[in-house]
């Protein structure tokens, strides 16, 4: 996921800085990619949290009922914790250069952002 995520942004910069790219197309392209990348995050958050939850019931079980044979299993949980929060980590901040993007693209476009144009006083 995270070649593709880096792959697709190159691509987003190239179109950003090319003459002849069409930014109304390019601005439902990008939205729906959007959606695919804060799936992808909330399914990492979700998994993220639950592993690291799993890591604190276990360090409890080993220093509350002393269950000494849950070490490795702890140790386990820890180590896969780190890289979880390392790619959210990365989901989350590219995910965020995405709005930017689209920021930038709905510029180019000529077009406001639909959240500011539907919004009623």
């Amino acid at each position: 996921m995270t070649k593709y995520f880096k792959e697709y942004i190159a691509y987003i910069r190239k179109c950003l800085e090319s003459k002849n790219t069409d930014f109304s197309e390019l601005l439902e392209y990008h939205r729906k990619h959007i959606e695919f990348f804060m799936h992808e995050r909330l399914v990492h958050l979700i998994v993220t949290v639950l592993f690291a939850l799993l890591t604190v019931a276990c360090f409890i079980a080993i220093v509350c009922a002393e269950k000494v044979i849950l070490v490795p299993l702890a140790v386990l949980l820890l180590v896969l914790l780190i890289p979880y929060i390392k790619h959210y980590y990365f989901l989350e901040n590219q995910t965020q250069q995405l709005y930017k993007d689209y920021d930038e693209i709905c510029r180019r476009a000529g077009k406001a952002h639909e959240d500011t144009e539907n919004k009623s006083v």
